[in-house]
């Protein structure tokens, strides 16, 4: 089975997936990468993965190479189709109706009254109303949230799977694990960008009152970004110095370090976050996870009240996470639960195998046969 995979570039959020996906097929499987890499993101930490792997196909680079990714597009048995650079691939395919999955998140971010907006309008119309009625299209969700959006207007009627990401996956003894989370006080942990979507500022609030009613904790913000001065500005205004350490910018292999080490995993982002890979990256390190429920892979990864908490607004992230500090039991509990959730589901081998179980239910017209995780269906939330 021929299978190609069409995204901007490859990440190392993508990679464990497409490494599974290469053990599986071979050169019968192809990452088909439609733009390189920009400045702004390999500041940030990202790597230009594109050459290192040689399932890869850097459509960009040469006119023999785009016309190798052109006739992919067309030969092969299934084709994916991420980002937004990759249209002109998916256009020919999708009028043929030859099977193929958009990987996809949402397309109302901002509520119903998105499709007010003519740009967005327009890119939902060209890339997934207008094939509504072909029999092989399917979605592969990104977001928790894309079955409500596309159903809504008749698209993807029962031929939503749950996705996502599937960052690197690390194996613990659990006992082990846990040891690195006996810590004098209780550390938390935020982990994004500086920017206005991911609400630092929030962190800066719940510290204000965690301190205010005598709670003893330790915060560490990694990342980086626009909003960063002024985040630290608050801090010292705020006098909370000694509560809150401002890491800066690591590597996600040393990200991950700090989060082995951490009992709370706070992730305040708003509902333009499309999936929230750090929750999958907490979650695996075993840190019990309090994270805003908009958030595109809340649903999917979170079991409110097992695994970790979901909150609606700032009493409740407030509430949840100093409950998590005076209750030893149940924020282990969580620990363990969430650690459990992604090394026994989440995984990008689970993915890989379930995608081929997938494909094979919707060949032979039979029922999907996954219940559970990456590949099973998605229903409105």
């Amino acid at each position: 089975m021929k299978i190609s995979f069409y995204s901007n570039f490859l990440t190392h959020h993508q990679l464990p997936f497409c490494l599974e996906m290469y053990k599986k097929y071979g050169n019968d499987f192809k990452f088909i990468s439609t733009v390189k890499i920009s400045e702004g993101r390999l500041n940030l930490g990202y790597k230009d993965m594109d050459n290192d792997y040689q399932f890869v196909l850097k459509a960009y680079e040469s006119e023999e190479k785009h016309k190798e990714a052109m006739r992919l597009a067309l030969d092969s048995d299934i084709v994916i189709i991420g980002s937004t650079k990759t249209d002109e691939f998916a256009t020919e395919r999708l009028k043929q109706d030859k099977l193929t999955f958009r990987y996809y998140a949402r397309i109302f971010y901002k509520g119903i009254f998105s499709i007010f907006d003519f740009k967005n309008l327009k890119i939902v119309y060209n890339k997934h109303f207008k094939y509504r009625k072909n029999k092989n299209l399917y979605l592969l969700c990104a977001s928790s949230y894309g079955p409500k959006d596309f159903n809504k207007f008749g698209m993807y009627i029962n031929k939503c799977f749950k996705w996502g990401y599937f960052p690197e996956t690390r194996f613990y003894n659990e006992k082990e694990l846990m040891l690195k989370k006996q810590n004098d006080i209780i550390n938390i942990i935020w982990v994004g960008r500086f920017i206005k979507e991911k609400h630092p500022e929030t962190v800066i609030k719940l510290a204000k009152k965690l301190k205010k009613n005598k709670y003893k904790f330790h915060i560490k913000m990694i990342g980086n970004g626009i909003l960063f001065n002024e985040i630290k500005q608050q801090i010292n205004r705020n006098n909370l110095i000694k509560e809150i350490e401002l890491v800066g910018a690591v590597s996600a292999e040393n990200v991950r370090d700090y989060m082995e080490k951490s009992n709370i995993f706070i992730c305040t982002s708003d509902k333009t976050e499309r999936w929230g890979v750090v929750l999958n990256e907490a979650m695996n390190s075993g840190c019990a996870v309090v994270a805003y429920k908009g958030i595109g892979g809340v649903p999917f990864l979170i079991k409110n009240n097992k695994n970790g908490y979901c909150y609606s607004n700032f009493k409740d992230l407030y509430n949840k996470t100093a409950e998590l500090i005076e209750n030893k039991e149940k924020r282990e509990d969580f620990s363990i639960n969430a650690y459990r959730t992604i090394s026994n589901t989440w995984t990008a081998i689970n993915a890989a195998n379930s995608l081929e179980l997938l494909i094979n239910s919707i060949i032979n017209k039979q029922k999907n046969p996954i219940v559970e995780g990456p590949g099973s269906n998605a229903y409105p939330v």
